[in-house]
């Protein structure tokens, strides 16, 4: 007798997907492009915490970014469904961008990359992290 997940092709909730290391690779770089480009990071971390952000505030935040690659990079991260947009039917027009709760779950994979990234032997760690002044 099969299961029920298995009649209806889909896994439930909790069961996870198994992988090959073919197939394992594969999903993840698909995962990675969604979050390769110059900005994307930069845009999730200036949204973690639940912070809601205008467009303007956005653009100020992220020195060097364009306003067109700045839309373009928001515009792929919202229909990766990574980011969420409210639009807000006023004169001037106000636009602001939060995280979904999918994007907001990001936060612990980054900062796991962080940790690993730390623990790199000293001459690789100080082409990955950059310090903040004064920490």
């Amino acid at each position: 007798m099969t299961s029920t997940d298995e009649k209806v092709r889909y896994s439930p909730e909790g069961k996870r997907a198994s992988y090959t290391p073919h197939s394992g690779a594969q999903s993840v770089q698909n995962v990675l492009r969604v979050l390769e480009g110059r900005w994307k990071l930069v845009i999730l971390f200036q949204l973690f915490g639940g912070q809601v952000r205008r467009f303007s505030d956005l653009e100020r935040a992220i020195p060097g970014v364009s306003q067109k690659m700045l839309i373009q990079q928001l515009r792929q991260l919202e229909s990766d469904g990574v980011v969420g947009r409210i639009v807000h039917h006023q004169v001037p027009p106000k636009v602001e961008y939060h995280l979904t709760e999918w994007g907001q779950s990001l936060c612990p994979a980054l900062d796991a990359l962080l940790l690993w990234a730390e623990g790199a032997p000293a001459e690789v760690r100080s082409k990955l992290i950059e310090e903040t002044p004064g920490s």
